[in-house]
């Protein structure tokens, strides 16, 4: 997956809370769906089909987002991926949330798309920030100095679990962080094999 150290970009606003996702990407059947045009796809559209000026990702200023700025429990419901991919198909890398449900948090953390959450105090000030901004002027996530900047105030501080954040810089997902590991793999391997001969029941393919 793509490394992620620092994102510039416009921040839009969706202060909403316990949007699922089911309303991040409505089911569809297609083998091979476009991601970008499924984010939000319901609530971008006005019972006739047109698209409704109102909701956020269809102002003009904000059809370019990088940055999701949200409520609590963002990614509530099904355990869908195809939630996170349709984020980064759009452009946007980082979901500043007041809170994420457990699953979708580790979905962007599989795909490479930075969840951060806020202090309490911090997230009002900020959503305040991002919406006196209304695109336009970019923010800034710096992973590396666990900082975002931008117009409106000072420097913010998010904290960021030191495997999670390594990950991300790294561009690991599970497949990755565990290859990291592949020489300590081998060299279990080979003592295992020589001390308990009995459990290698099928041949090592990398031979």
């Amino acid at each position: 997956m793509q490394p992620f150290t620092t994102l510039t970009g416009i921040a839009v606003p969706l202060l909403q809370d316990d949007i699922n996702t089911d309303q991040i990407t409505p089911i569809n059947r297609n083998m091979n769906p476009d991601w970008a045009a499924l984010l939000f796809a319901n609530a971008r559209k006005r019972p006739d089909g047109s698209d409704d000026p109102d909701f956020p990702l269809n102002r003009p200023q904000f059809r370019k987002p990088s940055i999701l700025v949200t409520g609590c429990n963002f990614g509530c419901g099904s355990s869908r991926e195809g939630a996170v991919w349709a984020m980064i198909a759009t452009g946007i890398r980082c979901i500043v949330a007041r809170s994420f449900a457990d699953i979708y948090r580790e979905n962007c953390l599989q795909n490479g798309l930075l969840p951060v959450e806020l202090a309490p105090a911090d997230s009002a000030a900020f959503e305040a920030r991002v919406r006196a901004a209304d695109g336009a002027a970019p923010f800034r996530v710096d992973l590396q100095t666990q900082s975002i900047s931008g117009p409106g105030g000072p420097d913010l501080a998010f904290e960021m679990p030191a495997a999670d954040r390594m990950r991300l810089i790294e561009g690991l997902d599970d497949i990755g962080l565990t290859l990291k590991h592949a020489q300590d793999i081998a060299a279990w391997e080979e003592r295992t094999c020589g001390a308990l001969p009995w459990l290698q029941t099928a041949s090592d393919s990398r031979r």
